[in-house]
């Protein structure tokens, strides 16, 4: 066979190899997009924990009680506070352990009027958290010296108000302030204004006395009412405290509210709302006013 002419032969197939570079190595820059994030999560993480352990837990309480949309409302029907301290609430003074060395000199909390953090407000008023406990630990020793009214100590509760510090007065099933329909107080409630007259009786703070009822209905042909009943009642209170050395110019008001205000709401028959209830001023409400004169017999509410 003859040789194939070599000016005949096919040429070799020419190849092109394409390289595309890919900038930022092989899976490009997306995971510095994640780990930014992951730092980022990281960093809001950590603050977290050192807010949770530069704050004490009123102050957490504050604060979730401040989102709350009825937070007013909340505080006075004495939500979240089922003892004699109740919760505090986000206006309170600041009470900060450690004021200049880790939460600075800033107030972190909504001051009430000009009355801030304790180097920017000028003071941390008369009554916060510190009073509130003086309080309780004062009521909770007399009453526990008297060993006859030691079980009593479940019919007082204190905690903070708008205005200042309230102090309530409970009826239950096994204990009433008053003999019923009356404005005559028990044995035992003698006994228990005068360990309340005695704590208050060295207090600056003005008074208000405020009575409460239930909502049951009276017996047909009694012309009294639950407005005059609630006045009358807290009229008592006031006098048996005058007589535990309370001084007189202290009361600012003397009111009652009838049924209108339950403590327990969705049961207005329910004992627990015929209470009396005082309100010791923080000198921010309204304690430049005068006491209300006693109720007379008959007299129009």
């Amino acid at each position: 066979m003859a040789e194939a002419d070599p000016k005949l032969a096919i040429p070799a197939p020419i190849i092109v190899k394409k390289v595309t570079i890919v900038e930022g190595g092989h899976h490009g820059g997306a995971w510095k997009v994640a780990y930014a994030d992951f730092v980022t999560a990281m960093m809001a993480f950590f603050l977290l924990l050192w807010l949770l352990g530069a704050t004490e837990e009123k102050q957490r309480k504050g604060i979730a009680d401040y989102f709350a949309p009825t937070l007013v409302k909340m505080r006075q029907e004495s939500a979240g506070a089922d003892g004699l301290l109740g919760g505090s609430s986000l206006t309170d003074p600041d009470n900060y352990p450690n004021e200049m060395g880790q939460t600075g000199t800033r107030s972190i909390t909504i001051p009430r009027g000009v009355t801030g953090g304790p180097s920017e407000g000028g003071g941390r008023g008369e009554m916060d958290a510190e009073k509130l406990k003086e309080l309780r630990d004062k009521i909770e020793k007399k009453l526990v010296q008297r060993r006859q009214l030691k079980h009593l100590a479940r019919q007082v509760r204190v905690m903070r108000a708008p205005e200042g510090i309230r102090i309530d007065l409970m009826d239950d099933a096994d204990f009433s302030m008053f003999e019923i329909g009356t404005t005559i107080l028990t044995r035992e409630a003698r006994g228990l204004l005068e360990v309340m007259a005695e704590t208050l009786k060295d207090e600056s703070a003005p008074l208000i006395l405020r009575g409460h009822t239930d909502s049951l209905p009276w017996r047909g042909g009694v012309t009294a009412n639950n407005w005059s009943l609630s006045t009358g009642r807290a009229e008592a209170t006031r006098q048996a405290l005058v007589l535990g050395g309370v001084a007189q110019k202290r009361f600012a008001r003397i009111e009652g509210v009838a049924e209108t205000e339950p403590l327990v709401a969705d049961n207005p028959a329910d004992p627990r709302n015929r209470r009396i209830s005082m309100l010791l001023l923080d000198g921010r409400g309204t304690g430049g006013q005068r006491a209300a004169p006693p109720p007379k017999p008959g007299a129009p509410r």
